[in-house]
């Protein structure tokens, strides 16, 4: 299939983990990375849709501040994970400070940001609890990043 992620075996996967979902090299040279940022068991837990929404505005906003090459944070349909797609050759162990420091500081956050009808397309759907839970959760996890599957 074309999607990456539609040719992995969701079964065999252990979540939380960091993978790369793909990399391409574009024709001027440059290259993107796509990783696989899960953080619950596909087809056993999911994160809560609210929380999922908080992660994805405070990620994207957080983790610039760690690295300037994130494009883009986007929450997967399955609501299991999300897609953090860099500029550059990136590895998911190199990434993996970027991701812990992006958590601490959704843990210590006050607010989410943009979390309103001016700057959000839905902006009463968010949970600041919700997310600093899964991210609490996720990052207590974090010597389990780099094991995809269970073998």
């Amino acid at each position: 299939m074309n999607v990456e992620s539609f040719n992995l075996d969701h079964r065999t996967v252990v979540a939380p983990y960091v993978r790369i979902a793909d990399r391409k090299e574009l024709p001027g040279g440059d290259v993107l990375t796509k990783l696989d940022v899960r953080f619950t068991q596909p087809n056993v837990a999911h994160l809560a849709s609210e929380a999922v929404h908080s992660l994805e505005h405070m990620m994207a906003e957080h983790m610039r501040n760690h690295s300037n090459d994130v494009l883009d944070v986007s929450p997967m349909g399955c609501r299991t994970g999300f897609y953090v797609l860099l500029v550059g050759d990136h590895t998911p162990e190199a990434f993996a400070p970027v991701l812990e420091a992006t958590m601490r500081d959704l843990i210590a956050a006050d607010d989410v940001p943009a979390a309103n009808e001016i700057q959000c397309g839905w902006g009463a759907h968010h949970t600041l609890e919700g997310a600093q839970t899964a991210a609490q959760e996720f990052l207590d996890q974090r010597d389990s990043w780099g094991q995809v599957t269970a073998s």
